[in-house]
């Protein structure tokens, strides 16, 4: 909650009356795991450790000082034992705050947060992959649903925006529904307008704005992808997540590699075993991070004003041009 208190504090100084909104991980409902303690030297199977770590020395990537690599393994252990109460404590924090909006990525929010929202006059959605996932969400008493097709980036499933965008409208009408996943161009949002969305949910395409947090070695790599270098991989988190190839995902598909771990443990591991010590050094080829298939169109750094800018202006390119073909 306190973290959340100084993100939005600052938002809040610095963007005046906008209006803002906040994403979340809820799940519907909790198996709460306060009362269990996990020891970070056990959490993790030690053939997974080596296999990390002897990837890494064999590339020259250098370990962590003993006292860091320590401090690493308690934020872990924080992260684990991460409680309901917690998790409700900081929503709770953020509607304290002039918040309009807040979508959930994980399944459909608890039916008593959508009613706390709606008691303040904030709006709430839901990111779906599946048309069930929408209906859920419209019985959990959504305003929206957000229709996430395979080509986005972070985790997503595997039904492609052009077949999902218009089931789930379907599935969920008249309740309106933004397309999200392969929205990097004015084309790809008429596209989606078309297909029935009232609007769209992009993500990756901010990622190579001059306002983004993306290292310049990450963002690099971005702009030398193409759209086959966005992988649907279990490497990273344990679950299905789209994110940019690299050396550690790669190796997790050679002969003789050990399964990835379940959710949450291989995010574990690659935090304390691999992410950390691969960004201390700027390791180029062990670096990823969560992003679409529009990767193969990202080409330069530019600003959030410019990519406003290219995505009214070629979205009215191709209305101009269907009104065209149709008459």
């Amino acid at each position: 909650p306190e973290r959340v208190e100084e993100e939005l504090n600052w938002i809040d100084e610095h963007i005046g009356d906008k209006p803002y909104g906040i994403d979340v991980l809820m799940p519907s409902r909790f198996d709460d795991s306060a009362s269990q303690k996990f020891n970070p030297d056990e959490l993790l199977p030690k053939e997974h450790v080596d296999f990390v770590r002897n990837m890494l020395d064999a590339s020259g990537v250098p370990p962590l000082p003993p006292g860091e690599a320590d401090e690493i393994k308690r934020e872990i252990v924080k992260g684990i034992n991460f409680t309901p109460s917690e998790s409700l404590a900081m929503v709770e924090t953020a509607m304290k705050h002039p918040i309009k909006l807040i979508v959930n990525a994980l399944g459909s929010p608890p039916v008593e947060l959508v009613e706390r929202a709606h008691a303040r006059g904030i709006k709430v959605g839901a990111l779906a992959g599946k048309p069930k996932h929408a209906i859920r969400h419209r019985q959990a008493g959504c305003d929206f649903v957000v229709a996430v097709g395979t080509e986005a980036g972070g985790h997503t499933g595997d039904v492609s925006s052009m077949v999902l965008w218009p089931s789930i409208v379907d599935a969920v009408a008249p309740m309106p529904v933004l397309g999200a996943g392969g929205v990097g161009r004015g084309r790809q949002m008429a596209a989606a307008l078309v297909l029935g969305c009232e609007g769209v949910w992009t993500g990756s395409l901010w990622l190579k704005t001059a306002q983004s947090e993306v290292t310049p070695e990450i963002k690099q790599k971005m702009f030398e992808a193409e759209a086959s270098d966005a992988i649907l991989t279990t490497t990273v988190t344990g679950k299905p997540c789209r994110t940019l190839r690299n050396k550690f995902s790669e190796a997790y598909e050679q002969p003789g590699a050990p399964a990835t771990l379940p959710a949450p443990t291989q995010n574990y591991l690659w935090w304390q075993e691999g992410r950390t010590r691969v960004e201390r050094v700027r390791a180029k080829e062990f670096l990823t991070y969560p992003v679409g298939q529009i990767v193969g169109d990202m080409e330069e750094e530019i600003s959030v004003r410019e990519v406003v800018y290219e995505l009214l202006n070629e979205m009215l390119d191709a209305r101009e041009r269907l009104d065209e073909i149709l008459e």
